[in-house]
């Protein structure tokens, strides 16, 4: 089985830039681009799949739910596929932020299944670029209530001014850093990142603060801040951005319940096999290679099949890769 490229889905969104097209190597007509789906089961927005490069390719055109009940474990992989079914586990995004995106937070599977019937959202980021002095908001530095968030969520932001600034950690963002974001971890992205995004298959997101942004229609934008009260995890932690090592060619960034995410440079040819029960996600960050026998160049995503997860990788360049 060779490895699926599918057709990004762009969503234009009011925080967003004009770094994706460029990133990707295509063109469109749209404006504010902040997201780029690029492989999603989440319904009404799953992926399809694009050329493979294959004469008559008669999965060209497939959603990614048509690929699993095609060839289920063979595609996810025993393990995977007994735990989740026809359901895709992960969602894959890149984003860029022009603007600092709202704080928010994420439920846990309990919580989202006791709300929303699906799972919760755990998710990381791996910053691809970042202008000078962009900031990553992410857990807070200093203990607070239940109580406290709600006073700070619901206080007016004089002159701009956000309520959360001294009580959350903020970075500055640098190409390579990496972010672990499990549910229930207040978060926001700043304005100037371009980041690739992996988490769960899930688009449940609670607001806390928005600047005071209206939609389309000139409203304020909606927040969910009772919601999020009971979804915060108000655990104070010292660190909050991942440790690797940097200079490896092979650097396991995030390992967790849901995903694994590994950061991968390749100079000439490799072979790149996790001896996993899983499929592959493959983001190329920079450069161009052949991944089992199908071309991939920066911007682009591949799916490899669990059957044929050991990857041959012919080429130069740097990848993000995921497997649960």
């Amino acid at each position: 089985m060779k490895p699926y490229k599918f057709k990004p889905y762009l969503k234009t969104v009011i925080w967003g830039g004009d770094k994706i097209a460029p990133f990707k190597g295509i063109t469109t007509n749209k404006a504010n681009i902040g997201e780029s789906w690029e492989i999603s089961g989440v319904r009404g927005h799953e992926s399809v799949c694009a050329d493979r490069g294959l004469a008559d390719d008669e999965d060209r055109g497939l959603t990614l739910f048509q690929l699993i009940d095609k060839y289920k474990e063979r595609l996810l992989g025993q393990r995977v596929y007994e735990r989740f079914g026809t359901d895709f586990p992960l969602l894959v995004k890149i984003i860029d932020s022009r603007q600092d995106l709202s704080i928010q937070v994420h439920p846990n599977d309990e919580l989202a299944q006791r709300r929303h019937n699906c799972a919760g959202k755990t998710e990381m980021w791996y910053i691809i670029e970042a202008e000078p002095g962009a900031q990553i908001h992410v857990g807070l530095k200093k203990a607070i209530t239940p109580d406290d968030y709600v006073r700070l969520a619901t206080q007016e932001a004089g002159e701009g001014r956000n309520p959360f600034a001294d009580i959350m950690a903020n970075y500055e963002s640098h190409q390579g850093d990496c972010f672990f974001l499990p549910a229930g971890r207040l978060h926001a992205i700043g304005g100037g990142n371009l980041l690739a995004e992996i988490q769960q298959t899930s688009d449940i997101t609670y607001r806390v603060y928005d600047y005071g942004r209206k939609d389309d229609d000139g409203h304020p934008r909606e927040l969910h801040i009772e919601q999020a009260r009971e979804a915060i995890d108000y655990t104070v932690h010292a660190e909050y951005r991942q440790q690797y090592d940097r200079e490896s060619p092979s650097a396991e960034l995030v390992d967790c319940p849901y995903f694994t995410v590994r950061r991968e440079i390749v100079h000439e040819a490799q072979l790149i096999d996790y001896h996993c029960d899983s499929f592959v996600i493959v983001v190329c960050l920079d450069g161009e290679a052949i991944v089992n026998g199908i071309a991939v160049k920066r911007g682009q995503s591949l799916l490899v099949p669990a059957e044929a997860n050991a990857m041959q990788v012919e080429g130069c360049c740097t990848l993000l890769t995921a497997t649960v």
